[in-house]
C-alpha cells in the first residue's frame, strides 16, 4: 500500500519539494490528491535524505500547500505494449487519443530502456528502400542505422518525414514492416497534417503514432520519444518486426530538458543546455540498432530543426557525433522550389556502402553514386564561376556540367512529395543525366557498366 504524504513545503513552477518521505526512489510516479479529489501525476526528480523534489506533469494552480496530499506508486513510468498499438494514435505519455479504445497490454515496460550493448550489436547493412532519390541513390539509409535529418525553420521536414513514413519499406523481402512515429512539442496543425496524411495512405494500419503537442508540459516531452523506443523494441525484438522510428522535433525535446534543467538550478552548458544532453541524446539514438540473434530491427531518423541554420549549435553538433551522418536540408534548395530540397554533397550516410551494389541495389550503384556526386559538385563549381565570370569564361565541357547541375537538382533531387520511386528508377535516372556529360568524361565508373548502361538508349 503505497503511503501518502502531506508534507508539501513548497512549489516553484513545475517543481514541489515533499518533506519526510521514506523508500522513494529517483524516477518513481507519484500521484497528487487536491481537496476537492482532482488528482495530477508528477515525478521524483532528486532525493536529498527525507526530501523528494518532484516534478508535475500538469500546472499546478489550485495545488493548496495543506490540503493537498502526496503518493508515490513505487515504479517508474511504463508502457502498456502489445501488437494492437498498430494503427493507434496516442498522446505523449501512451494515453490513446484516437477516440479508440484502451489498450490490453500483452505486459508493461518501463520507458526508460538500456542503450543496446556495442557487443550484442549485428552490422547494419540491408537497404530500405525510401521512394526518395537524393536518400537512395547517394545517401542510402540501411536497415538498423540512425540518420538524422538536419532541417531548420520553415524548412519543410514535417512534409519529408510523412513521406518517408509512408513509402519506406525493406526492398526483397516479406518481413512485417512497422513506422513508430514520435511528434514532439510540434502544433496541432503539424499533428493533425501528420494523421491525416498517415490516414488518406493507409499507411496509418503499420504504425504507431505518439503526440506531444506544443502546449502539454515539458516533463511529457521528455518521456515521448522513450514511450516511442520502447514501443518499437517490443515490435522489433519480441515480435520480430523491422521498425523505423521517426522523431520530430528533437530541438523541441532539447529545449525541454534547457527548461527542465533551469528550474533545477543546475550549471549550464553550452547555450545554456544542460552539460548531460550529449549522455540524455546517446541514452535515446543508442537504443536503436540489430540485434544478434534477434530478426527485427529499429532504424531511427531523428529530424531537428538547426536555430539559426546553425550546423554548430550543441543540438546537431552532438547528434552527428552519435549518429552515422546526416542529411541536411537547404533554404537555397527550397527558394528554387526544389522537393525535397535535400541538400547532398554535405549531406552523408557513413554506412551508404554497406547497403548498395549487387544482390542488395544493382552492381553499378557505387560507381554511379560517386559519379553523381563528382558531376554535381563540378557543375556548381562551374556555375559560380560563370557567376563571376560570365558564361564566355566557360569550357565546352564546364557548360555541360552546369547544365548537369541544374538537370541534376530538377530531376533527380526534385521528385515532389507524392512520387514513390523504386532504386531501379532511382538509378535509371542517374544514368539518363549522366549522359549530358560525354563519356570520357565518366572516369569513376567501370567499362563494363558504361557499355551496359551509358550507351543504352
Amino acid at each position: 500500500m503505497a503511503r501518502e504524504y502531506r508534507t508539501i513545503q513548497e512549489i516553484a513552477g513545475p517543481l514541489m519539494l515533499v518533506r519526510g518521505v521514506e523508500g522513494v526512489a529517483y524516477d518513481e510516479l507519484g500521484e497528487i490528491e487536491l481537496a476537492d479529489g482532482e488528482r495530477r501525476r508528477c515525478r521524483v526528480l532528486e532525493i536529498d535524505g527525507g526530501n523528494a523534489l518532484v516534478q508535475l506533469f500538469e500546472n499546478s494552480a489550485g495545488i493548496n500547500l495543506k490540503t493537498s496530499k502526496v503518493r508515490f506508486l513505487g515504479r517508474g513510468m511504463q508502457l502498456g505494449v502489445s501488437e494492437d498499438m498498430l494503427s493507434r494514435v496516442f498522446d505523449g505519455l501512451g494515453n490513446p487519443i484516437d477516440g479508440g479504445p484502451e489498450i490490453l497490454p500483452d505486459e508493461r515496460k518501463d520507458i526508460n530502456g538500456l542503450p543496446m550493448n556495442p557487443a550484442a550489436r549485428a552490422y547494419p547493412e540491408e537497404f530500405i528502400q525510401t521512394g526518395i532519390s537524393a536518400i537512395d541513390g547517394l545517401n542510402t539509409l540501411v536497415r538498423g542505422q540512425k540518420l538524422p535529418i538536419f532541417s531548420a525553420s520553415g524548412l519543410p521536414h514535417a512534409q519529408l518525414a510523412a513521406q518517408i513514413a509512408r513509402q519506406a519499406k525493406v526492398v526483397g523481402t516479406d518481413e512485417p514492416f512497422a513506422v513508430v512515429f514520435a511528434a514532439m512539442g510540434i502544433t496541432f496543425e503539424e499533428a493533425e497534417y501528420f494523421k491525416n496524411s498517415f490516414r488518406e495512405t493507409g499507411a496509418l494500419d503499420r504504425a504507431v503514432l505518439f503526440m506531444n503537442l506544443a502546449n502539454d508540459p515539458a516533463v511529457e516531452r521528455i518521456a515521448t520519444p522513450r514511450m516511442a523506443l520502447t514501443a518499437a523494441e517490443y515490435l522489433a525484438f519480441e515480435k520480430d518486426m523491422h521498425v523505423l522510428v521517426i522523431m520530430t522535433d528533437i530541438t523541441n525535446y532539447a529545449d525541454a530538458l534547457r527548461e527542465i534543467s533551469a528550474a533545477r538550478k543546475e550549471v549550464p552548458g553550452r547555450r545554456g543546455y544542460p552539460g548531460y544532453m550529449y549522455t540524455d541524446l546517446a541514452s535515446l539514438y543508442e537504443r536503436a540498432g540489430r540485434q544478434k540473434g534477434k530478426k527485427g530491427s529499429i532504424t531511427l531518423i531523428p529530424i531537428l530543426t538547426m536555430p539559426e541554420d546553425d550546423k554548430t549549435h550543441p543540438i546537431p553538433d552532438l547528434t552527428g557525433y552519435i549518429t552515422e551522418g546526416q542529411i541536411i536540408l537547404s533554404r537555397d534548395l527550397y527558394r528554387k522550389g526544389i522537393e525535397p530540397p535535400i541538400d547532398v554533397l554535405p549531406s552523408l550516410s557513413r554506412l551508404k556502402d554497406k547497403g548498395i551494389g549487387k544482390g542488395k541495389t544493382r552492381e553499378d550503384h557505387a560507381d554511379t553514386m560517386n559519379q553523381l556526386f563528382a558531376a554535381y559538385a563540378r557543375g556548381k563549381d562551374a556555375k559560380e564561376l560563370m557567376t563571376i565570370l560570365g558564361e564566355a569564361a566557360l569550357t565546352d565541357v564546364d557548360k555541360l556540367y552546369a547544365k548537369f547541375a541544374d538537370a541534376f537538382e530538377q530531376e533527380y533531387v526534385s521528385q515532389g512529395y507524392r512520387t514513390d520511386r523504386s532504386i531501379e528508377e532511382t538509378l535509371d535516372t542517374g544514368w539518363k543525366l549522366l549522359r549530358i556529360l560525354p563519356r570520357t568524361e565518366l572516369k569513376r565508373i567501370k567499362e563494363e557498366y558504361l557499355d551496359e548502361y551509358y550507351d543504352r538508349k
